[in-house]
């Protein structure tokens, strides 16, 4: 599909931001969409031919379930990068989910749809009562 006709969902969103540069998250958010979406369709072609074909294709089992397991893992990572979007929609782009606290640039540019900041993404996960 060309890259024209492909648009993440919250692509013509407005952007309210909270301390970062709207313009410039969008586009790495969507370049990292499109990238993303891209590498699970990729996956789920392979995945689909290689268990469709009559005998697996010449492909195992175990290389067929490997495959359905990359999918899912690009689905997901696809999903976060989808969130991320809506959170610089909503104005809650680069603030800890956990603390509140401002994630630092630098860190959003490598992951721009990481949720926590360091402090808590390092913190031991709270026990659920």
């Amino acid at each position: 599909m060309p890259s024209e006709q492909r648009r993440s969902p919250a692509a013509t969103a407005p952007v309210r931001t909270a301390g970062t540069a709207g313009p410039y998250w969008r586009a790495l958010l969507v370049a990292r969409w499109e990238a993303r979406l891209e590498e699970l369709t990729e996956l789920s072609l392979a995945y689909h031919g290689a268990a469709a074909a009559p005998g697996g294709g010449g492909a195992d089992q175990q290389e067929i379930q490997t495959l359905l397991s990359r999918a899912v893992a690009a689905r997901r990572r696809l999903a976060d990068v989808e969130e991320a979007l809506g959170r610089l929609a909503t104005g809650d782009f680069g603030q800890c989910e956990q603390c509140g606290s401002a994630i630092p640039a630098g860190l959003l540019a490598v992951i721009p749809e990481i949720r926590y900041c360091p402090r808590c993404d390092a913190a031991p996960p709270e026990p659920v009562p």
